[in-house]
């Protein structure tokens, strides 16, 4: 008769896959997060507090402050939904089309001065939006899931 064997934990060993797989998962949530520090503080919080700079550069865009707040709230809800994992990769969306519009003011208002600013900025955003991808489902799942109980 032949003994029964113990069941063995055999532990999967962490192959340079798993860790590059961590460390790109690791890269990717700093610069969401460098990138929600950038629009909360650098771009949105000039606009929502109507630093003298902000005011200035819709003035010359003839935008005034409803616009100049409108962009601020914008760029501050697309900072915020950055770090919100369901919201990520359409957050990522949402700014790089904010990013086309400034492009194409600093372009035709500014004479291009910053026009390569924006255009940087769309590429980790598309980064984003791409690789939280997965996530666009789990919102419409939600969405419509809210939809049937309202």
């Amino acid at each position: 008769m032949s003994q029964p064997t113990a069941p063995t934990a055999t532990a999967t060993p962490r192959t340079s896959a798993t860790t590059r797989s961590r460390a790109a998962r690791i890269a990717l949530r700093t610069v969401q997060v460098l990138l929600a520090l950038f629009y909360g503080i650098a771009s949105a919080l000039p606009k929502l507090i109507a630093h003298p700079s902000a005011v200035e550069s819709f003035d010359k865009m003839g935008w005034g402050s409803a616009g100049m707040y409108t962009i601020g709230a914008l760029e501050l809800a697309g900072a915020i939904a950055l770090l919100v994992p369901v919201l990520q990769s359409v957050a990522a969306m949402a700014l790089s089309a904010l990013m086309v519009g400034a492009f194409i003011v600093q372009l035709t208002v500014f004479d291009g001065q910053y026009a390569a600013t924006p255009l940087i900025l769309i590429v980790p955003l598309a980064l984003i939006a791409w690789t939280r991808r997965s996530h666009n489902t789990d919102l419409l799942r939600l969405l419509r899931g809210a939809g049937r109980t309202a």
